[in-house]
């Protein structure tokens, strides 16, 4: 897999980033096979948000064990400073990460 740098986050980001909208609505098993072929190709980059479904449940042991080797970027549709942390919090509870590399 090819990678390219992110910005000026000097990470070296997958030219090819995971989307979790397809964990919207699959279970678990599935979602770790998937997992499993992202990992297997060198993808680092994984976009998540919390109108996805059901994908930062089942995104969240694969972020516990492997964050250091995914970019982890997430979005909220709240408008509001609390509203957007709460949701923020939430996210990060759910993907049983303690920060996003980008939100």
């Amino acid at each position: 897999m090819e990678h390219r740098r992110l910005g000026r986050t000097g990470h070296m980001s997958s030219v090819l980033a995971f989307g979790g909208y397809t964990f919207n609505d699959i279970s678990q098993p599935e979602a770790d096979k998937i997992m499993e072929i992202v990992l297997e190709h060198g993808i680092n980059h994984i976009d998540v948000a919390p109108s996805y479904g059901m994908a930062e449940e089942r995104l969240g042991r694969w972020v516990r064990e492997h964050k250091d080797n995914f970019f982890l970027a997430c979005k909220t549709q709240k408008r509001t400073k609390r509203e957007a942390r709460r949701e923020l919090d939430s996210s990060l509870r759910r993907l049983r990460a303690e920060y996003f590399d980008l939100y």
